[in-house]
């Protein structure tokens, strides 16, 4: 079953394994990114998804199952957006 997190700002989503399964972004507004870690804390060493520029209304649904993330996910967030984070 996924859970989900609504985030506007940068999130420890998961502090433990787990799976990425998608990102709806809301709002995305003055130069909004996001980056994804594997991290169970605030640790920018293992990127799973790269620096990208999300579009308002979007979703991001990763197939497959989703990304797998064996420490935890952790969300950076810069600009102005509003995203709802769905994960196992």
């Amino acid at each position: 079953m996924a859970n989900y997190t609504a985030i506007s700002a940068t999130a420890n989503i998961k502090p433990a394994a787990g799976k990425l399964k998608g990102i709806f972004v809301s709002a995305a507004s003055a130069t909004p990114t996001i980056i994804v870690y594997d991290s169970a804390a605030t640790t920018t060493t293992k990127t799973v998804l790269a620096v990208f520029t999300p579009a308002a209304a979007t979703s991001y649904v990763f197939p497959l199952d989703g990304l797998y993330c064996g420490s935890g996910i952790y969300v950076v967030i810069s600009g102005t957006v509003t995203a709802t984070v769905v994960f196992e």
